[in-house]
């Protein structure tokens, strides 16, 4: 062993047997160790935030609404159903097109009632495109009960039309009191003259709606078969729901007395 490492081993061995034996040794041991720079320290967290602003920011992708294209987080990486039958069905996506049929349904301008989200979710089924575009199902369900609040309405008030009742086979006579005569008119049989599936969704073909309609039938070659009466229903139901939620009731009340009411024979 060299006697310059010697000397040096024997040194670190005496100062740790000082240190133990006294703790003051210890004290001016570490006060004797060189301190680091805090400028130097403040320096490299300079330069690292430095480092991050320059460091170049990802490229932002042009904002896309849900309604034109399919949410990147909700996308296979591959579909499992290519070539399947159900994909040869298209899909209206011309905004012309859908505009000019919101004008048949809601009259002049109302291609202006709706923001252009709601009248593309109107008319979208949750066929299409698995429902990660959303659906129409919510606002269907508040059309319809709209629509069946204001056909009830229209029923009590007609001033034409009587209704008789059934003839009892054991010869007894119904009660009768004005306030009860005219619950009769709100029967289901009743008002399934005017609302029935068949006739709502024979009046949202007659405006036009089938061309702008966003789903995928079960079989592209027959419609009727896939369900096209009760999907036309649900949309015109969920125009009215759309109205009400943007535009308030009394535009929705106007709108369904108007243009739905009217045309099934109903004259409030």
């Amino acid at each position: 062993m060299p006697p310059t490492t010697s000397r040096t081993v024997l040194r670190i061995f005496n100062d740790t047997v000082q240190s133990r034996s006294n703790p003051s040794i210890r004290c001016a041991n570490v006060l004797r160790q060189p301190l680091v720079n805090a400028s130097t320290r403040g320096f490299a967290s300079t330069s690292r935030a430095h480092e991050e602003e320059a460091r170049p920011e990802p490229p932002t992708r042009p904002e896309r609404r849900r309604y034109g294209a399919t949410p990147d987080h909700m996308r296979a990486p591959f579909s499992l159903k290519k070539n399947s039958p159900r994909n040869s069905y298209k899909v209206n996506d011309d905004k012309g097109v859908l505009d000019r049929t919101y004008r048949r349904i809601l009259g002049n301008d109302g291609d202006k009632l709706l923001s252009d989200d709601v009248k593309w979710l109107a008319v979208t089924h949750k066929s299409f495109d698995q429902g990660r575009r959303g659906y129409n199902d919510r606002l269907a369900f508040l059309g319809k009960r709209i629509v069946d609040l204001q056909t009830s309405l229209a029923l009590l008030n007609r001033k034409d039309g009587t209704f008789v009742d059934p003839p009892d086979e054991f010869e007894r006579e119904p009660f009768r009191h004005p306030g009860v005569d005219l619950l009769p008119r709100l029967s289901e049989e009743s008002k399934g003259d005017f609302l029935s599936l068949s006739k709502i969704s024979n009046l949202a073909e007659s405006l036009g709606m089938l061309p702008i309609l966003r789903w995928r039938p079960r079989k592209a070659a027959d419609l009727a078969a896939s369900g096209v009466d009760r999907v036309l229903a649900q949309s015109l139901y969920a125009v009215v729901g759309a109205v009400a939620l943007e535009r308030g009731g009394e535009v929705a009340v106007k709108m369904v007395r108007e243009r739905i009411l009217k045309h099934l024979g109903l004259d409030v």
